[in-house]
């Protein structure tokens, strides 16, 4: 059987988690910079999932996605807060 493209990119990198059908319940854009930063929460989940994207994307709230993502922590006021950064993310 052919190696999909996600295949491949947790082969190269074992930090990688894979998740399928999600359900998105909030999904939040907001700009800095030349960029649109993106917060999904999915459903079962406590901690959010970010990307940034050049352009204003749709909204997914109530869709289903497909998601490559690694744990990281994020830094406010300081305060550590666990985030996945999201590395690839299609709806489902």
């Amino acid at each position: 059987m052919a190696k999909t493209d996600v295949d491949k990119m947790l082969e190269k990198n074992q930090n990688l988690i894979h998740s399928n059908n999600q359900k998105v319940i909030s999904h939040t854009q907001r700009e800095k910079d030349d960029w649109f930063i993106n917060s999904v929460m999915v459903e079962g989940c406590d901690v959010p999932f970010k990307y940034k994207r050049k352009k204003l994307y749709k909204s997914l709230k109530g869709a289903r996605v497909n998601m490559t993502y690694y744990i990281d922590k994020e830094s406010v006021a300081g305060l550590d807060f666990e985030v996945m950064r999201v590395v690839r993310i299609r709806q489902s």
